[in-house]
C-alpha cells in the first residue's frame, strides 16, 4: 500500500463522500475512485458501502482507517527524525501562483538568513487549489490567500489587501476612480473548474453565482479580460500590462494573505516558517 493511496482512503473515510474527498484532495473524482477500488483489491475486501448519497465504512474499512491514520502519523515522524539525523531538515512550502508578490521575496530572504541549514522546497500551484496541495499531503505549509474552507486547517493572517476589478483599459468603467459590485452584474466573470473550493470560488465571484470562461492561472485570468472583456478581480498593487486597468471595489472585502498548515501538525519547521512569515509581512 502506498502512503498516497492511504491518504486518499483517509480522506474518503472522513468525508464519507467521494466528491467532497476529491475536492479536499484537489483532484478529480474518477482517479480517486480508481485508487480506492485498487486498494480494495489489494485488501481483498470492500472498504466502503456505496449509496447515491455517499458511502459508509465497512468493518474492514474501520479497521484500516485506524491503522492508516497511525501509519501516516508514524511516516511523518520518521521523515522528521531522519531529516534531523541527516542534518538536512526539509520543509515543503506551497505558494499560490503569485510569485511577483514582494512579500514572498522578503520572506525568502529572511528565512535564508535565519535558517540557512534548512532545505526549502517550493511547490507553485495554480488558482484551482487555494491550499496549494496541503490537503493532499503535498506540502507542509502553504503561503496563499483566503478565504477558503478552513476545516481541519490552522490559518495565520499575514496581510490584508484591498481588491479591485481588472478591466480592459478601453472599457468605459476603467476611467472610474472606484466601483461597486452591483455595477458589474451584467458582465461575464471568470470561473474556476468544477470541484474548486466553493468558498474560494464565491469570493472571487463577488459573493454570488456568475457565468464566464473557466480559468486556472493568473495569466489566464488576465487573458480572459484582454480577449473577452471578462471581469476579473485582483488585489491592488500588482503590476498589470498597459492594456489592462484595475479599479478599486469599495464594497469588496479585502483579500487576506495567509500562512496555513494542517491542524495539529507539530512540525517545528512549520512554526519557525510561520514566525518568519509573520515578521516579513509586518508593515
Amino acid at each position: 500500500m502506498e502512503l498516497r493511496t492511504l491518504r486518499y482512503f483517509v480522506a474518503v473515510a472522513e468525508e464519507l463522500h467521494f466528491g467532497r474527498a476529491a475536492t479536499r484532495l484537489h483532484m478529480s473524482q474518477p482517479p480517486l475512485s480508481r485508487a480506492i477500488k485498487q486498494l480494495e483489491a489489494e485488501v481483498g475486501a470492500p472498504l466502503f458501502t456505496r449509496s447515491p448519497t455517499g458511502v459508509t465504512l465497512t468493518a474492514v474499512g474501520s479497521v484500516l482507517l485506524d491503522e492508516a491514520r497511525a501509519l501516516l502519523d508514524h511516516a511523518d515522524r520518521v521523515r522528521l527524525r531522519v531529516s534531523a539525523a541527516a542534518g538536512a531538515a526539509t520543509i515543503t512550502v506551497g505558494i499560490l501562483g503569485d510569485g511577483t508578490n514582494p512579500g514572498v521575496a522578503r520572506l525568502a530572504a529572511a528565512y535564508r538568513r535565519s535558517r540557512p541549514h534548512i532545505d526549502i522546497r517550493v511547490r507553485d500551484t495554480d488558482l484551482t487549489d487555494p491550499t496549494c496541495g496541503l490537503r493532499a499531503g503535498l506540502v507542509d505549509v502553504a503561503l496563499t490567500r483566503a478565504p477558503f474552507d478552513e476545516t481541519a486547517l490552522t490559518v495565520r493572517t499575514l496581510r490584508a489587501d484591498p481588491v479591485g476589478v481588472v478591466l480592459r483599459a478601453d472599457d468605459p468603467l476603467a476611467r472610474r476612480d472606484e466601483l461597486r459590485l452591483a455595477e458589474l452584474d451584467d458582465r461575464r466573470w471568470f470561473q474556476f473548474p468544477p470541484n474548486t473550493d466553493p468558498v474560494w470560488q464565491a469570493y472571487w465571484n463577488g459573493g454570488r453565482p456568475r457565468e464566464g470562461p473557466v480559468v486556472r492561472a493568473v495569466q489566464e485570468c488576465l487573458q480572459a479580460v484582454l480577449w473577452n472583456g471578462t471581469v476579473g478581480l485582483a488585489p491592488l498593487g500588482h503590476d498589470l500590462p498597459a492594456e489592462l486597468a484595475v479599479v478599486p471595489l469599495v464594497d469588496m472585502p479585502p483579500s487576506r494573505v495567509v500562512a496555513v498548515w494542517n491542524e495539529g501538525d507539530t512540525n517545528p519547521l512549520i512554526r519557525s516558517f510561520v514566525e518568519t512569515a509573520t515578521a516579513a509581512y509586518r508593515p
